[in-house]
Order: structure tokens, then C-alpha cells, then sequence
């Protein structure tokens, strides 16, 4: 089969990650560009910083798009918004960033593309059952596979712990905004991932999200059922995923609306 090739965007709070990867491989070809998102992170201006680093890529005509999006979204549209401007509520993210692209492009939850790579090719490969991708970062995002098919827009981030949002406990950004030792942020994850495993009962857990590039500062306080490994793609997880999801999207029958099987060709 000759190369197959999709650009990924990875689309957060605070940056957007875009690369061209290789959908057999994993592997992103070239350089990564990062750019900054948006400060208010309005449709119109994200969507023009997305076209900017396309531009700075040089793609054959025939390249396609996916992107991950910090919301939930249901067949393009974004319904919620804690970690990027509430003017994206009701908007359809795939016309917004297809019109000004110049291309059609695939969205999905930005945690969901994570746990997709992770899965085809990172520390989940292989793995049967029930797999939990949890990204700790400015929020909590989840994802959530069984048997190597997603489960789409599961946010387990937002149940109550302790009173809170989870996510209010247990986000990277809570330990860099309270300034927690990483053993009593360690007991906070604990927590979460302890109330995670009573709802889904997963087999595997994967830390995803910048934390995942230290596993030892926190990992060995966590003791949970399941067993927890850090993201073996960091960074790269979310903009493969999403290149992933949109190379296969051209083989999805356009009708069908439920979770999809992450399979080889």
C-alpha cells in the first residue's frame, strides 16, 4: 500500500499543534508547528491562526484534515465550551475551519483524538478491554475505548469530586495554580481516577497531557485498581489522532452517527 498522509491539528486552550502525519505509521513527518490560540479564542480568530500554520506546511492538493477541539461535538457542531470562547457554543466547527482552510475538515473531541493514538500507537497498543485516556492539563479530558472502538464525548473530567468539578481538583493547572507538591497533587488524581474506575471499570488508564512527560514525580502515589501508565506520544498524541480520525473518515459511511472502530484498513 503506497504512503498514506493526513495533517493533524490539534486544537487547545492555550496552543494549536499542526503536523503531517504518516496514517500507517504514527509518525509525524517533518517539523511540528506550534502557534499560540487566540486570546479571545473566537471562531474567526482561531480559525485564521489555523490557517496560518497550514500555510507554513507544504501540502499536496490532495491532503486532508482533522482537528481536536476542547468541546464536545456532535456531527461537527461544538456544544460546550470550558476551555475555549463560548461564542464556539452552536457553531459548526468542521464549516468554520473548512471555509477558511480551503479544505473539508474532520473534528473530534481533542482528548478523543489523544486516546485514538494512544491506542493504534502508543503504550495502549495491543491492549485489550476497556482503556481510560484521562489529559491533565489546563482541564481534565477523557476518552474511552473498548476493544479499540471509541466511545466519543465521554467528559469524565466534569463529575463531582468532593463537591467540585473534577476537574477542579485535579487538573495540572490546579497544582501549578495552588502550587501543590506533586505527592499531594498525586492524592487528588488518586481520588479522581479511584471514583473514575467505580463508573467504567477500565483495564488500563493512560495519563495523558504535559504531566505525562514526568510519570515519576506523581505515578508512584497513585494506587488505584486499575493499572495507570503515562502517555507514551505526549504532545504528538492529539495532532496524530486527529489525522487519524480524518484519514479514516473518508471511509465511514456518512450516515452512520455512533462510535467508530479504530481498525487498519
Amino acid at each position: 500500500m503506497s504512503e498514506r498522509t493526513a495533517v493533524g491539528l490539534d486544537i487547545g486552550g492555550t496552543g494549536i499543534k499542526a503536523g503531517v502525519v504518516n496514517l500507517k505509521t504514527g509518525e509525524i513527518l517533518g517539523k511540528r508547528f506550534v502557534a499560540d490560540t487566540p486570546k479571545p479564542s473566537t471562531p474567526a480568530a482561531v480559525a485564521d491562526a489555523v490557517a496560518k500554520l497550514v500555510k507554513r506546511q507544504n501540502l499536496p492538493e490532495q491532503t486532508v484534515f482533522g482537528a481536536g477541539f476542547p468541546s464536545v461535538i456532535k456531527h461537527g457542531v461544538v456544544t460546550t465550551a470550558s476551555n475555549i470562547d463560548e461564542s464556539w457554543v452552536g457553531e459548526n466547527a468542521s464549516q468554520v475551519l473548512s471555509q477558511t482552510i480551503g479544505k473539508e475538515v474532520a473534528v473530534l473531541n481533542d482528548a478523543d483524538a489523544a486516546g485514538i493514538a494512544e491506542v493504534r500507537f502508543g503504550v495502549g497498543r495491543g491492549v485489550p478491554g476497556v482503556i481510560a485516556m484521562v489529559t491533565l492539563g489546563t482541564g481534565i479530558g477523557t476518552a474511552l475505548l473498548v476493544e479499540g472502538t471509541l466511545v466519543p464525548n465521554t467528559e469524565l473530567g466534569h463529575f463531582k469530586l468532593k463537591g467540585k468539578d473534577a476537574e477542579q481538583r485535579a487538573s495540572n493547572r490546579v497544582r501549578e495554580e495552588q502550587d501543590l507538591t506533586w505527592e499531594k497533587w498525586a492524592k487528588n488524581v488518586e481520588a479522581y481516577l479511584d471514583a473514575l474506575d467505580r463508573l467504567v471499570w477500565p483495564d488500563l488508564i493512560i495519563i495523558g497531557g504535559g504531566v505525562s512527560a514526568e510519570p515519576e514525580q506523581f505515578l508512584p502515589y497513585i494506587r488505584v485498581r486499575p493499572v495507570v501508565v503515562a502517555a507514551t506520544l505526549g504532545n504528538d498524541a492529539g495532532v496524530i489522532g486527529a489525522a487519524l480520525y480524518a484519514g479514516e473518515a473518508q471511509h465511514r459511511p456518512t450516515r452512520v452517527r455512533g462510535p467508530y472502530a479504530i481498525g487498519e484498513e
